[in-house]
């Protein structure tokens, strides 16, 4: 083979032999463009409270939400009262997110001059795609302490029976992006109960619901059925309605409820009020969140 034939082998080879090293790499960049991801839904709810009761949502970590909620007196108290105006019931609190799946909180009832405090853990979060789980799940628990003076100080009484806890298990759906649905299995526990017919354990099931009206603005409504057999005597059913509105840094929410208390073991268990004979407590909540911890940015590689 002359020189000019084993140059032009030379320079049709090369071509094929290079093209044929590359290919590997080019099959592995189009493997992981393909690769699919894992889509997490967010904003289930507007924020970690549906009205009365806690939601599936968590702070992020490093953020610290302050919350007023107030609840004023009955309707049925007619003009002399301002229609409830008159009376109201406070809770004042903060919740701060220690990591993106648990948050804690404290807080302190005017109603019973009760103090609270809880930790709430995301269990599962709904997602799509290379991961699909097709609900969120979170775990709450709380405990309570009343400061009311005994009603009999001359028997011996144990600062054991001024405490309370709840027990939750919080599911909830996003079934589209306006509308989202949520059940709450719930065990109150009483160490003292006011009736020796009242059983300790109480159960009950909530069940809450969103719908989105527009970027800012939503309706939430929710329900606690008590288990019959399972809660305390003259107790009813809390039912809450009211709306929320997101206004820049805070989240106000305007709320009808049968409830005078508003932590977890008063509204759920010692509801008294009747939405039938007017027993409608007209309300707020107000949410200022503060960022205390900016979130780490993971460095980008070079390219």
């Amino acid at each position: 083979m002359n020189y000019q034939a084993r140059l032009f082998f030379i320079l049709l080879i090369f071509p094929v032999a290079a093209w044929s090293q590359d290919k590997p790499n080019l099959l592995d960049m189009l493997e992981k463009e393909e690769k699919p991801s894992t889509v997490y839904t967010t904003a289930t709810f507007k924020t970690t409270r549906l009205i009365n009761a806690h939601s599936i949502e968590q702070l992020a970590a490093g953020v610290l939400d302050v919350k007023i909620s107030h609840r004023f007196g009955t309707l049925n108290k007619g003009i002399y009262e301002l229609f409830g105006l008159d009376n109201a019931s406070i809770r004042i609190g903060a919740d701060y997110g220690i990591t993106n799946w648990l948050m804690i909180g404290a807080g302190r009832s005017s109603f019973e001059k009760q103090y609270d405090g809880f930790l709430k853990l995301r269990l599962l979060r709904q997602s799509k795609g290379a991961r699909k789980m097709p609900l969120s799940l979170s775990g709450f628990a709380g405990i309570y302490y009343n400061t009311l003076k005994w009603t009999d100080p001359s028997i011996i009484n144990y600062n054991t029976s001024r405490l309370n806890y709840v027990f939750q298990l919080l599911a909830a759906r996003k079934f589209s992006e306006g509308f989202s649905l949520q059940v709450s299995p719930t065990l109150v526990h009483y160490n003292l109960v006011p009736y020796t017919t009242d059983k300790n354990n109480m159960l009950s099931v909530g069940i809450g619901a969103r719908q989105k009206l527009s970027k800012r603005v939503s309706i939430n409504v929710e329900y606690y059925y008590q288990i019959p057999g399972y809660k305390l005597e003259g107790s009813e059913n809390a039912l809450s309605a009211g709306i929320d509105i997101e206004t820049g840094g805070h989240v106000f929410q305007l709320i009808f409820t049968n409830s005078t208390g508003i932590a977890e073991n008063q509204y759920i268990t010692k509801t008294t009020g009747k939405w039938t004979d007017g027993d409608i407590h007209f309300g707020f909540n107000i949410a200022r969140v503060f960022t205390l911890r900016k979130p780490k940015v993971k460095a980008q590689p070079h390219q």
